[in-house]
C-alpha cells in the first residue's frame, strides 16, 4: 500500500535540489494565493488557480489583478513562479531520464 508513495517521494528525500524546488514552489503559491485572496478578494480556488495558471503561463485571462499593488505583485510572481517552475519540470525530468537510462544499463 505504501510501496507507490515511497516509489514517488524517493527522489525529493534523496536530491537536495529538488527538495528545495519543490518546498520553495510550495511557499510561492501559497503565498501568492494568500495574496490574492486578501488583496483582490478572490475565493481560495480561485486565487490558487490563479497563481497555477500564472505559473505555467496558461493564463487564460479569465482572472486578473485589478489593483495597482496586485499589478506589481503579479509582475514579480510572474518572473519568479515561471522561472522556479521551469527549474523544477526540469530537475523531474532529469531524474526520470537518468532513472529510465539506469533500468535500461540493467537490462543489457
Amino acid at each position: 500500500m505504501f510501496r507507490p508513495l515511497k516509489i514517488f517521494l524517493t527522489p525529493f528525500l534523496h536530491d537536495a535540489e529538488l527538495a528545495i524546488l519543490s518546498v520553495s514552489l510550495i511557499i510561492l503559491v501559497s503565498g501568492g494565493t494568500v495574496f490574492y485572496h486578501w488583496e483582490e478578494g478572490w475565493s481560495w480556488l480561485d486565487s490558487l488557480y490563479f497563481c497555477s495558471m500564472t505559473m505555467t503561463t496558461v493564463g487564460y485571462g479569465d482572472l486578473s489583478p485589478t489593483t495597482s499593488i496586485s499589478k506589481i505583485f503579479t509582475i514579480g510572481y510572474a518572473v519568479s513562479s515561471i522561472g522556479l517552475f521551469i527549474a523544477f519540470a526540469s530537475k523531474i525530468a532529469a531524474i526520470h531520464i537518468r532513472e529510465t537510462l539506469r533500468q535500461r544499463q540493467k537490462r543489457k
